[in-house]
C-alpha cells in the first residue's frame, strides 16, 4: 500500500522543473502536471514563480489551476479512502458503508479527518459490482466492505501511516 511520503521543497523542485520545460506558454500545463506529480499538489505561494517563468500573470495561471479539476491546490493527505457510489456498490450497503466511514475518519466526501492523514473521496465504479460494496485505500482495491472490514482496514492502514511517519 502506498503512504504518501513527506514531500521535499516545492521551490526546488519548481526550479528544476521550470529549466526542463522552457519558458514557452505551451509549457504551462506540463509543467503544472510534472510538479504536482512530483509534490501532489500545486503550491499557492509557487503560483507567481511559475506565473513570471511564463511571463503570465498570476490570475492566468491560478485560472488555469482552478478550470482543470486534476490540480489541487493543497498538499494530500498521506492516505486517500476511496469509496464507490455507483449503484451497483450503493444497492450493496454503500450508503450505510460511506456514513459509517464519515463517522470513522470525521469528515464528509472531499473532506480530511482531523489528523489530515486520511482523505474520503467518491469513486464512480472500481469494477467490482460483483463484489460490492467496494474501496480503494491508496493503491490497495478492496471488496464486500462492511463496516466491520472498514474499520479493520483502516486500523492497519493508519498503523503503517504512524510507522512512516515515525521513520522519518
Amino acid at each position: 500500500m502506498h503512504i504518501q511520503p513527506n514531500p521535499p521543497d516545492p521551490a526546488a523542485i519548481l526550479a528544476d522543473l521550470c529549466a526542463h520545460h522552457g519558458t514557452r506558454q505551451d509549457q504551462l500545463l506540463p509543467l503544472l502536471h510534472a510538479l504536482q506529480d512530483r509534490l501532489g499538489y500545486v503550491p499557492p505561494a509557487q503560483v507567481q514563480a511559475i506565473a513570471q517563468h511564463f511571463n503570465l500573470s498570476r490570475a492566468e495561471v491560478h485560472g488555469v489551476i482552478t478550470f482543470y479539476h486534476d490540480f489541487r491546490s493543497e498538499a494530500p493527505a498521506q492516505c486517500v479512502v476511496k469509496l464507490c457510489r455507483a449503484e451497483a456498490c450503493q444497492s450493496m450497503g454503500g450508503d450505510r458503508l460511506l456514513d459509517h466511514a464519515q463517522g470513522v475518519l470525521g469528515c464528509g466526501l472531499h473532506g480530511r479527518s482531523a489528523d489530515g492523514k486520511f482523505a474520503l473521496e467518491p469513486v464512480y465504479c472500481l469494477g467490482l459490482c460483483a463484489s460490492a460494496p467496494a474501496m480503494t485505500i491508496g493503491d490497495a482495491v478492496f471488496a464486500r466492505v462492511t463496516p466491520a472490514r472498514f474499520d479493520a482496514v483502516l486500523a492497519e492502514v493508519a498503523h503503517e501511516v504512524t510507522q512512516t511517519a515515525e521513520a522519518v
